[in-house]
C-alpha cells in the first residue's frame, strides 16, 4: 500500500530530519526554530526601511544648487541678450543722426566743421619728437600724438640754395628739404588755424597755434645743425621768412620776449655769437648746455644770475631749451633704477635751468627694454623735466 503524503509542510520537515545522520543529536522542534528564526529575520528585513546615507543627501543638495545656479545664469542671459537688443535698437537709431548729420539736405551739412579743427581733438602733451623727420609722416605724426616739439636735422651742402634734411649724408636726398618737410606744411597748417573771415577783420589776424584745444601752445621747431654753424644759421635764418612775414614766430624784441605760434630753437652746430649778435629784434633762440647749469644750492641762491635769470648767460631773452644727454650722468639704469646719486646730479642741474627760466630736456634716453625706459621717463619727469624727448610716439602716449 503506498506511503501516505505529508499533510503539512511540518510533517514533512520532521521527516527530513529524522532521515537525517544527525537527526538523534537535533531535537525535534529544531526545524520550527531554525524556519521560523530565519522568516522573522527575513521579515524584519523586508519591513526595515533603508537609512538614507550622508553622501546621498549631499549629492542631492549640490544637484538642485547646479542646476538652480544653471537656470539662474540663462534667466539672466536672456535679460541681458533682450536689453542689448534694446540698446542696439537705440544705438543704431544715434549712428544713423551721426552718420546723417554732415549729408546735404540734413540739418548739419554746413555745422559738422569748424574752421580750425585741423587738430581737432589732439591734446598738446609734453614730448619732443626725436629726429621727426625719420617718421612716416614728418610733422604731422608728431603732431597727431600731441608732441609740442619737433625737431630736423639740415644741411647745407656747397652750391645748394636748399637746406636738406636727414641724419646724415648718406640719407639725403633732393626733395626732402627744410623748407619742404616743416615751413611749407606749418604756414599750411597755420593758414587753416587762423582764418581771414568777417569775424576776424575788426580785431586783426589771429595767432592761434596748431593745437585746436589749445591756441596758446608753442610748437618748437628745433633745428640741429649738422654742417658749419656759421655758414649754415644764415640760411635757416632766411627760410624762416614765410612764417616771419605772418607774425608766427616767438620773438624778442629788445626788451621781452613776444610768443608765437612757432618757437625757433637753434642746436647742435648753431653758434651762439652769431645767434644772439642782434640785439633789438630775433625770431629764433638757443639750445644751451643744461650740462653747464648744476647748481648745488637751492633756487633761493643769493646768486645774481640765478636771481636775475636775464643776467645770465642764457636766459630767456636768448635761449628756449636747456639739453644735454642723459647718458654722461646715468649710464644704463639697472631694471630702469636711478640711484640716489644719479638723482642728485640730475636735481642740480634741473635746478640750474630752471633757475635761469629756461625748459629742460635730456636726450640720449634709454630705449630698451620699455619697462626700464618708462621708469626712467617716470622719475625724471618726477624730478622736474618739462619736455620728454621720445623716439616712440606710441610709447610716450602711456605716460600720459
Amino acid at each position: 500500500m503506498p506511503a501516505s503524503r505529508p499533510n503539512s509542510a511540518d510533517e514533512a520537515g520532521e521527516r527530513l530530519l529524522s532521515q537525517s545522520s544527525h537527526a538523534e543529536d537535533v531535537p525535534l522542534n529544531s526545524y520550527n526554530h531554525r524556519k521560523w528564526k530565519l522568516f522573522g529575520q527575513a521579515e524584519g528585513a523586508w519591513n526595515e526601511k533603508p537609512k538614507k546615507s550622508g553622501h546621498r543627501r549631499l549629492f542631492r543638495s549640490c544637484l538642485i544648487l547646479g542646476f538652480g545656479g544653471i537656470g539662474a545664469f540663462l534667466l539672466l542671459h536672456i535679460i541681458s541678450i533682450f536689453l542689448g537688443l534694446t540698446s542696439l535698437v537705440w544705438a543704431d537709431t544715434i549712428q544713423r543722426s551721426l552718420t546723417a548729420w554732415s549729408q546735404p539736405g540734413n540739418l548739419g551739412a554746413d555745422l559738422s566743421r569748424w574752421p580750425t579743427d585741423f587738430t581737432r581733438d589732439i591734446v598738446p602733451i609734453s614730448c619732443h619728437s626725436h629726429n621727426d623727420y625719420w617718421r612716416l609722416v614728418p610733422l604731422y605724426s608728431a603732431l597727431h600724438a600731441g608732441c609740442i616739439s619737433v625737431e630736423a636735422d639740415v644741411w647745407k651742402l656747397p652750391n645748394r640754395e636748399e637746406l636738406l634734411v636727414g641724419h646724415s649724408r648718406a640719407s639725403l636726398t633732393r626733395n626732402r628739404t627744410f623748407t619742404a618737410l616743416y615751413i611749407d606744411p606749418l604756414v599750411e597748417i597755420l593758414e587753416r588755424q587762423n582764418p581771414s573771415t568777417e569775424f576776424t577783420e575788426h580785431d586783426g589776424r589771429t595767432r592761434n597755434g596748431v593745437f585746436d584745444t589749445d591756441p596758446e601752445q608753442s610748437l618748437v621747431l628745433l633745428v640741429d645743425l649738422k654742417t658749419d654753424g656759421h655758414k649754415t644759421w644764415p640760411h635757416v635764418v632766411r627760410q624762416l621768412e614765410p612764417l616771419r612775414r605772418r607774425g608766427w614766430l616767438t620773438l624778442f624784441n629788445g626788451t621781452a620776449v613776444i610768443p608765437g605760434p612757432i618757437t625757433v630753437v637753434g642746436t647742435g652746430n648753431t653758434p651762439f655769437d652769431l645767434l644772439v649778435a642782434n640785439t633789438t629784434y630775433r625770431d629764433y633762440f638757443f639750445d644751451a648746455p643744461l650740462s653747464e647749469m648744476s647748481d648745488e644750492n637751492p633756487p633761493s641762491s643769493s646768486s645774481a644770475s640765478l636771481n636775475h635769470p636775464q643776467k645770465s648767460k642764457y636766459n630767456p631773452q636768448n635761449s628756449h631749451y636747456a639739453s644735454t644727454a642723459i647718458s654722461p650722468f646715468l649710464s644704463r639704469p639697472f631694471l630702469g633704477h636711478i640711484t640716489p646719486a644719479q638723482i642728485a646730479v640730475l636735481a642740480a642741474q634741473i635746478r640750474g635751468a630752471h633757475a635761469r627760466g629756461l625748459t629742460v630736456r635730456y636726450w640720449d634716453l634709454p630705449s630698451w627694454p620699455r619697462g626700464w625706459r618708462n621708469r626712467v621717463w617716470d622719475r625724471i619727469l618726477e624730478l622736474g623735466v618739462d619736455v620728454l624727448n621720445v623716439d616712440d610716439l606710441e610709447g610716450v602716449l602711456g605716460v600720459w
